[in-house]
């Protein structure tokens, strides 16, 4: 499932969103979800679902050098909290067991402007809407042309050196980002990588102090 929605008016309660709209020039919001019964091996028994929700978000500092970059992080838990709600959901009621974040900035936008909107004030706000988390979030940003894909990397959300999560999901918007434009994603999935067998710390073996 994909799907692209363009910016509306938040409805009542919608908190987070509403803050986002504040912030950020909002373009379009983007979900995807991909449900995985074979990968390989015996037919799961549970399917294993990766999804990603996505904001299409205008650059202020297109073109231009800016050293002080706190208008993109100082409002971005709000894309933190809202980016998760819509990730977790898109689960259909499975809890979370990993997470990752990043983005795409445009050709005339520089990396930097990604980060920027995705350090802890997001990653904290991420946690707390995806029922919390222990471990760092592991993240990818690039500047890329309309409809390059973006590879985001998984972890399990409590205990980073759980082996099992290790994985990646693949987005790709075919028209943003413009050049004038910022991707920001949430990738969460619903368990580890299909038929995983190569050893390492087990999930049900985790403490989740955030390594182990």
């Amino acid at each position: 499932m994909t799907t692209t929605q363009a910016a509306t008016v938040p409805g009542p309660g919608a908190d987070a969103a509403a803050e986002v709209y504040a912030a950020y020039t909002v373009r379009s919001w983007y979900a995807h979800a991909e449900e995985i019964w074979e990968a390989g091996g015996p037919r799961l028994t549970e399917p294993l679902v990766k999804a990603v929700a996505a904001v299409v978000i205008a650059n202020p500092f297109t073109g231009r050098w800016q050293p002080d970059l706190s208008v993109l992080t100082a409002p971005s838990a709000a894309l933190g909290t809202e980016l998760g709600r819509r990730a977790a959901a898109l689960l259909g009621g499975r809890p979370v067991h990993s997470y990752g974040k990043g983005g795409m900035a445009g050709t005339a936008g520089e990396q930097e402007h990604v980060v920027a909107c995705i350090t802890t004030v997001f990653g904290d706000a991420l946690r707390a809407a995806v029922g919390g988390g222990a471990a760092w979030i592991s993240s990818a940003a690039k500047v890329a042309a309309p409809g390059s894909p973006l590879d985001l990397p998984l972890a399990h959300k409590d205990a980073l050196y759980v082996r099992s999560h290790y994985d990646a999901v693949t987005v790709t918007i075919p028209a943003a980002p413009r050049p004038d434009e910022l991707v920001i994603a949430v990738a969460v999935a619903s368990g580890g990588r299909p038929h995983e067998r190569v050893g390492g710390l087990r999930a049900a073996d985790a403490i989740g102090d955030g390594l182990h």
